[in-house]
């Protein structure tokens, strides 16, 4: 595909004459403050503006360094902390301002002896090096106006250059300009725990840092040509990957890279970086001058739909810098030789899914979020993950030694021996209770009074289905069928599920997988799914699971047809989500029918045998339960959801963690209402939910009568410990007691009773 260069726009023509100076200033031979006075010049008389000054970051205080039309008299002597004025303002946000009166602003600081009180307008830019402000640029006049968007883009321009320019005088702080810091003293950082776990590795940057070396061009038509060919070597690599059908062990490689091919042949992504071209920019720096603003404008969108889009972008960014400065590589196709934590600014599931899982041990984030899809993987990956760790690709260096604990929300950055030698023991201790749980993989989970209990495991990736025979479990209680539409950039096709579906059912064999239909919506978007995308006040309540697939019935047929295809000739186990009322049940029920009539008319074979189910975790559904329990083969019980509706107690938000108790008396006493019916009908009753990975919390299920826990892997071990120590017929008493009084608190209550009774709780 060819790409017509555009004219020179009239930014582009401003700051093509300003670099043309600047080219002749930085190789001019003069100390470092008099090329900067003689680009104050330039500038301001390039723009017709009477002032232009250059702040740059020293001791943390950004210090007026040059000036043309404030009083010379005040340059090294103002200075602002980030905290302070408009200049603190724009390099503390890393953000432009635009103000046709300056003294407005809420920001505003005066500063006398610059002078500046004659003038009224007031226009500013960062400058950024290695995605951090070192500065700020700016122009003020007397009169009052706003700036133009060609100046504003001219501005943008010769701060970039001016970051070559600094950093090579080496004119502010080292920790600032995102040079390898010196100091290598020991460095804890806090964040915000995503998936919890323990791991020990060295620093390994998803995407190697590249240094822009020369930002000025010297033949804007040879720039534009290496432009030209790494576009077209991007693409090649975007379409070649998404061609291929798998990657790594098993995932949706392909799906996901159709929201980057999107991107990739974007005519407006492109056109921006021929104008910073035109500018007179290198390749590099037209491409870094185009992903800085893509940055400023990520900080500034609130909506995470389309801040997910705008890292998309900026990762195809990232790409085609790497490509055209011949850097190519992400440190999964380089390969891990050795045990290593990820660190990355974010990370998308696909790219996470492409590392080896023997030497990934964790993951540090310097953004992510509970919901997001990196997350969800990881944690069925079993890999720790701390997300919102400020600026720690600034603090480390690859190869640091790190000490992930992602439990306690920290991360040690290059620690003393005391600090290892205590982790060490932490670890060690961990590593030791899991290859005691893993030895009892052959062991089956039978109470000391003789009771067998169904301990099976979740899972929501092909990947997902080898741990059946690592940990011994009965089987899959929940494969969550939503993982695959989480991956892909677009609706996974009903050949591609029905593969997934019938690949689970091939490793599990003879053990029983329960396939819960999708849970899309709330806070589980979709970006290819308006419905799902569409912002809501209360997501986990709303347009969400059975609800959404009901109204997207071509979604929930394409589903249905897939699982009954991939069932042929076995029992198929088949959970709804979010059942709040029978006629839900038996409308999603009726698209099955239907389905399977469909397939009958082709001379299809279908499943030897089709069992139907629901996972209670709306508290309404208790009060008809009687009514669907004739109709259903299966309940299970999703204490996630479940628990904080029931306590009105937002399960993310840390704030009410104390108020999320599984071990309640009301959620108990809401439990055991639900068991009773159950039982009584002969219909099989368990708990999906992260409740029943918990030994206190299980030892309180089985104690109400749960007989069928579906947990994860981690946690399959742990429980047959605690099933194998405890006797029923002690329990049940003791927890019905309890629970009728609901007076004691429960959870101390049965710590000292299994105490007392040498229940393996792990406490």
């Amino acid at each position: 595909m060819t790409l017509a260069p555009p004219p020179p726009s009239g930014a582009a023509q401003a700051a093509r004459q300003i670099l043309r100076r600047l080219h002749d200033v930085m190789a001019a031979n003069t100390n470092a403050q008099a090329k900067l006075n003689q680009v104050t010049q330039a500038i301001g008389e390039a723009l017709d503006s009477e002032v232009c000054s250059i702040y740059l970051l020293r001791d943390g205080l950004l210090e007026l360094y040059a000036t043309r039309g404030l009083n010379q008299a005040a340059v090294h002597v103002t200075k602002l902390a980030l905290s302070e004025g408009l200049v603190g303002s724009i390099a503390r946000n890393i953000e432009t301002l635009n103000l046709d009166e300056a003294s407005a602003h809420p920001d505003y600081a005066y500063r006398p002896e610059t002078g500046e009180e004659q003038f009224h307008s007031f226009a500013g830019v960062p400058i950024i090096r290695r995605e951090r402000a070192v500065g700020v640029l700016c122009v003020q006049h007397a009169a009052s106006r706003g700036y133009d968007e060609l100046e504003i883009e001219a501005l943008q321009t010769v701060a970039l250059v001016l970051s070559e320019l600094i950093a090579n005088a080496h004119l502010v702080d080292d920790a600032a300009s995102g040079t390898q810091s010196a100091d290598q003293s020991p460095q804890q950082r806090s964040g915000l725990k995503l998936v919890d776990g323990m791991a020990k590795g060295r620093a390994v940057f998803h995407q190697p840092r590249i240094v822009i070396e020369h930002t000025v061009a010297e033949d804007v038509e040879v720039e534009r040509a290496r432009v030209y060919s790494a576009f077209t070597k991007m693409r090649d690599q975007i379409d070649r990957m998404a061609s291929q059908a798998e990657f790594g062990s098993g995932g949706e490689h392909d799906e996901v890279l159709e929201t980057y091919k999107m991107f990739a042949y974007d005519e407006g992504w492109s056109r921006r970086i021929n104008e910073a071209i035109d500018a007179g920019l290198t390749a590099e720096a037209a491409i870094e001058r185009v992903q800085q603003r893509t940055r400023m404008r990520m900080r500034q969108i609130d909506d995470p739909l389309l801040s997910d889009r705008m890292h998309d972008l900026e990762d195809l960014a990232n790409r085609l810098l790497r490509i055209v400065s011949g850097q190519m590589g992400t440190a999964a196709q380089m390969g891990l030789r050795e045990d290593a934590i990820l660190v990355a600014r974010n990370l998308g599931p696909a790219e996470l899914l492409e590392y080896d899982r023997r030497r990934l041990k964790g993951v540090i984030l310097e953004e992510g979020s509970l919901t997001a899809h990196v997350t969800i993987v990881a944690r069925a990956m079993g890999v720790p993950v701390l997300g919102r760790v400020r600026d720690i690709r600034q603090i480390i260096n690859e190869g640091d030694m790190l000490l992930l604990d992602a439990g306690r929300a920290v991360v040690h950055a290059r620690p003393n021996m005391p600090t290892i030698e205590a982790f060490d023991v932490q670890l060690r201790d961990n590593r030791e209770r899991r290859e005691r749980f893993a030895a009892m993989r052959d062991v089956e989970p039978v109470t000391a009074c003789g009771a067998r209990i169904e301990v099976m495991m979740n899972a929501g990736l092909r990947e997902d289905v080898s741990a059946l025979d690592l940990t011994g479990a009965d089987g899959i209680g929940l494969f969550r069928t939503e993982f695959q539409f989480l991956v892909s950039a677009t609706m996974p096709q009903r050949e591609r599920q029905t593969r997934l579906y019938r690949d689970v059912l091939d490793v599990a064999g003879s053990r029983p997988v329960v396939f819960r239909t999708v849970d899309i919506g709330g806070d589980k978007a979709l970006p290819y799914m308006r419905e799902s995308a569409e912002k809501e006040e209360n997501p986990a309540m709303g347009w969400r699971a059975l609800r959404l697939a009901l109204d997207r019935g071509g979604l929930m047929k394409a589903q249905a047809r897939a699982l009954l295809e991939a069932g042929a000739g076995r029992t198929l186990n088949v959970m709804f989500p979010l059942v709040a009322e029978p006629w839900e049940f038996d409308a999603a029920r009726e698209i099955f029918d239907e389905q399977r009539a469909f397939l009958v008319g082709r001379g299809k074979k279908l499943p030897s045998a089709i069992r139907f189910g629901v996972m209670l975790e709306v508290p309404a559904l208790a009060e008809t339960l009687d009514l669907l329990l004739p109709r259903l083969d299966f309940v299970s019980i999703g204490t996630n959801d479940l628990t904080q509706f029931l306590l009105a107690a937002d399960r993310a938000d840390p704030r009410l963690a104390d108020r999320y108790d599984w071990l309640s008396p009301a959620i108990l006493r809401f439990l055991r209402r639900v068991i009773l019916p159950c039982t009584d009908a002969g219909v099989q009753v368990g708990v999906c939910g992260e409740m029943g990975g918990r030994p206190l919390e299980a030892m309180a299920l089985l104690g109400l009568g749960i007989r069928r826990l579906s947990i994860t892997p981690a946690g399959i071990g742990p429980i047959k410990a605690m099933v194998r120590s405890l006797d029923l017929g002690q329990l049940t008493p003791f927890v019905t007691d309890l629970v009728t009084r609901g007076t004691t608190p429960i959870r101390p209550a049965l710590e000292q009773w299994g105490r007392d009774h040498g229940v393996e709780l792990g406490l």
